[in-house]
């Protein structure tokens, strides 16, 4: 299975949500309870990656600056190397990516531009139901 069919059974299909560098924290976290996501990419444009946002980070900042974090701009708190996949790149590559390096987000970029948001949950789900099917086809298979 390739990570376009992935981003297809996805309800938000090919849109992207993104946050702009210069966003707040109390607006990216305004942005993540609104779209019910775990991360933002980071984007002047919506096409091209300046960076990635997570929970995860806000988390890490919220120790360190407490809530003061909230009035911070996004371009602080995000990650800037980001790992990047493509969209026919094969699932389990992308899983093993993911699990390797512990990312749960990873954008998806084609010809240069952002073309969708795999979460682990996302590529986890589309595991579990190609095993289901191949588990269907050979039940059927041995019946037969």
């Amino acid at each position: 299975m390739l990570i376009n069919n992935v981003l297809r059974s996805k309800s938000s299909g090919d849109s992207v949500a993104t946050v702009r560098p210069e966003e707040t924290v109390r607006g990216l976290l305004a942005q993540l309870a609104e779209h019910n996501f775990g991360a933002l990419v980071v984007s002047n444009d919506g096409e091209t990656i300046a960076g990635i946002v997570s929970e995860r980070d806000i988390v890490r900042r919220l120790h360190e600056h407490g809530a003061a974090l909230l009035e911070q701009t996004v371009s602080s708190i995000m990650t800037v190397d980001v790992y990047t996949c493509r969209s026919t790149d094969d699932v389990a590559r992308v899983r093993q990516t993911m699990t390797d390096r512990r990312i749960r987000h990873l954008p998806v970029v084609d010809e240069g531009r952002l073309v969708g948001l795999v979460s682990i949950g996302d590529v986890v789900k589309s595991t579990i139901a190609e095993l289901e099917t191949e588990k269907e086809q050979l039940v059927g298979y041995i019946t037969s």
